[in-house]
């Protein structure tokens, strides 16, 4: 038999259970004669070593050198999850909780609260993936501030409000901006800038060279406008980390690790993944395939407007956590995230 792809037996997996459930509560590797006075096997110290030895040689369990106990390892982890989990749905009391961070107010304000509620809840870091921007625009207007200078207000698809100032070389009276305005709202709102951009001057040949001029330059400080409203993920809590035991003893990764929160890039990478499957994910130790998080878990969440998923909650933490009460914690944001973007 390969041990190394076998599954437990019924007794090894009470065993295994019973091992990682004390680990993950006191995080103290765990010895035969704990687990004989805690599994409910009527079984002797002696026996229950002989199992240990089994899940061990199978990979589930290993022993630091400091300690004749077991901790679970990855493998161990990733079957516990899998296989011997029982989640624990949230009360209405932490739903009610979690529901009143999340107030449909501007889009980042709702993620902000978001990321930031999952760090207050978890002791983690929460994490949350912006919504996917739609690069149009769904109102516009200009107003004169001084002969050259024009204010724009732009009116996004997702309804936040930008306001940027534009440089022009020529006076604009104020029924010619009216005009412009009229003109990208009657004939352009709810288009990408790209595609406005790409149709202006060959659709609008009637319009004084000077008009298509400003709304060019419109349409090029909107779409930067729309861009850098929004960070693509916030974390919150990072600091958190520092007082995990399992994190701090190890600088190096840790440092790791706060570079990687830093840089952004490939977590945005392991996020988008993630936010291509059903439902909650959990990504423990190397599985998440970035180094800085091979003693961490993360545990993702997609969220959706009117049906289509537009971004990603998720905690990372030690993969020492209470998945049984972070993982609905993370699916209940998730869901209520989108109720909450559905109300905008």
């Amino acid at each position: 038999m390969n041990t190394e792809t076998a599954a437990p037996n019924e007794r090894g997996q009470l065993l295994l259970k019973t091992l990682v459930e004390r680990y993950i509560a006191d995080g103290q590797p765990v010895g035969s004669r704990a687990l004989s006075k805690v599994s409910g096997l009527y079984l002797s110290p002696a026996s229950i070593r002989n199992v240990m030895a089994d899940l061990e040689d199978m990979g589930y369990i290993a022993s630091p050198h400091t300690s004749a106990g077991r901790i679970p390892t990855a493998r161990g982890y990733r079957f516990f999850v899998d296989s011997l989990l029982t989640v624990k749905p949230l009360d209405s009391v932490e739903i009610h909780q979690i529901e009143g961070h999340l107030q449909p107010e501007n889009i980042q304000k709702l993620v902000t609260s978001a990321s930031q509620m999952l760090s207050d809840i978890t002791r983690f870091a929460g994490i949350v993936v912006t919504p996917r921007r739609s690069a149009g625009f769904r109102h516009i207007e200009f107003l004169e501030l001084s002969e050259k200078r024009i204010l724009l207000i732009l009116v996004t698809s997702e309804g936040d409000v930008q306001n940027r100032i534009i440089q022009t070389d020529k006076h604009h009276t104020q029924s010619e901006l009216i005009e412009a305005a009229n003109i990208l709202n009657q004939n352009y709102a709810g288009c990408s800038f790209e595609d406005i951009r790409s149709r202006v001057h060959a659709e609008l040949q009637q319009v004084r060279e000077s008009m298509t001029q400003l709304m060019s330059a419109a349409l090029a400080v909107g779409d930067q406008a729309v861009s850098e409203s929004t960070e693509d993920v916030v974390i919150s809590g990072e600091i958190n980390l520092l007082g995990v035991d399992d994190l701090a003893s190890n600088m190096d990764k840790l440092r790791a690790l706060f570079n990687l929160f830093e840089r952004r890039t490939s977590l945005l990478q392991l996020l988008d993944t993630s936010s291509r499957a059903q439902g909650v994910q959990i990504f423990i130790g190397n599985e998440a395939g970035l180094s800085p998080l091979d003693e961490c878990s993360v545990i993702t969440a997609p969220y959706s407007v009117e049906g289509k998923i537009v971004g990603t909650v998720g905690v990372i933490g030690p993969t020492r956590m209470a998945y049984e009460r972070v993982i609905p914690i993370v699916d209940i944001t998730a869901k209520l995230l989108s109720s909450a973007l559905a109300q905008r």
